[in-house]
């Protein structure tokens, strides 16, 4: 699982202008099953997004592909972590340790 965290580079209004583009590009990986949980970091100076079932290969490629990428306004720092705990809601992206 990826923890990708998105600081903003430009000024919220910049952030603005894309966020039409950006939340569709969220759309399509929710409803590929790639990203499980995102939201507006507090304050708001960016954002995070929780992604399973792919590679970090694959989790760079889509944050390239981010709108908010392609305008230049934020960066991202992707942590991937093992989630071997979880609700029971999210059983189904829980991994072990190999």
């Amino acid at each position: 699982m990826f923890v990708m965290e998105l600081t903003y580079t430009a000024p919220i209004e910049a952030i603005e202008e894309e966020l039409d583009a950006h939340i569709a590009w969220l759309d399509t990986y929710y409803a590929s099953g790639v990203f499980i949980a995102s939201g507006r970091k507090v304050p708001r100076d960016g954002g995070i997004i929780l992604a399973a079932g792919v590679s970090r290969a694959e989790v760079e490629r889509i944050a390239e592909e981010d709108p908010f990428t392609t305008a230049g306004v934020c960066s991202y720092r992707i942590t991937e972590f093992i989630a071997t705990k979880t609700s029971g809601d999210l059983a189904a992206v829980r991994e072990t340790l190999v």
